[in-house]
């Protein structure tokens, strides 16, 4: 089961929004990638693009948002007047998939962004803007495993100091099956409803968040 971020007719919405704000931020209003990045997931206007608020997937213009997170993150320099462009830059095409991976995957900004920094995606638009996306949704699947490589269950589980049985018993969930989940024997997202509300009470978060964003 693949659970994505927000109802899927404001995808390419969001795709072209933040692609723009990227664009303006970048070239029109000059900060470094890696700076708008930051300001952008530090801010709410990323938590409300993350969980598909229409106001900012589809009632916005990318530089109207990035007016947003820069105003919202305490720049100070005079922001150019708005700025969209016809032909697509590098910097909208980095915005472009980044918002359809989040939508995809329904992960944060700031995870994304932790496996792939945006330097990185930039470095990849001339071999992949003319792919089919999905090429670079397997790319990033390899870079967040990497960077993640343990699962949500086990980290959870280990924020909360608790070993592997301590969860079992809590649960009720065999042991076995807690190791086959976190060692990527056994796929958690294709595990019944019961045994996910289970581990997610014992753990004390919701379901949603023991589901693996890339498998």
């Amino acid at each position: 089961m693949e659970i994505h971020a927000y109802d899927d007719s404001y995808v390419e919405s969001a795709q072209n929004i933040l692609g723009h704000m990227f664009d303006f931020g970048i070239n029109e209003v000059g900060l470094e990638p890696q700076e708008l990045v930051e300001r952008f997931f530090v801010s709410d206007c990323s938590k409300q693009f993350e969980i598909g608020n229409p106001r900012f997937v589809a009632g916005l213009t990318g530089p109207e948002l990035a007016r947003k997170v820069l105003e919202e993150t305490g720049y100070l320099k005079e922001i150019p007047d708005d700025v969209m462009y016809i032909d697509r830059s590098p910097e909208y095409w980095a915005g472009w998939v980044m918002a359809y991976l989040q939508w995809c995957k329904d992960a944060s900004f700031a995870s994304l962004f932790e496996a792939m920094d945006i330097e990185y995606v930039l470095k990849l638009y001339p071999t992949y803007h003319e792919m089919d996306i999905s090429k670079f949704i397997d790319l990033a699947k390899e870079r967040y495993v990497e960077r993640f490589p343990s699962t949500a269950l086990k980290r959870y589980r280990e924020l909360l100091q608790m070993s592997q049985r301590e969860l079992a018993n809590e649960s009720g969930v065999p042991l076995r099956q807690i190791q086959m989940f976190e060692q990527r024997q056994r796929d958690i997202n294709k595990t019944s409803a019961e045994t996910l509300l289970r581990l997610s009470k014992a753990l004390h978060i919701s379901m949603e968040h023991l589901m693996e964003k890339f498998t």
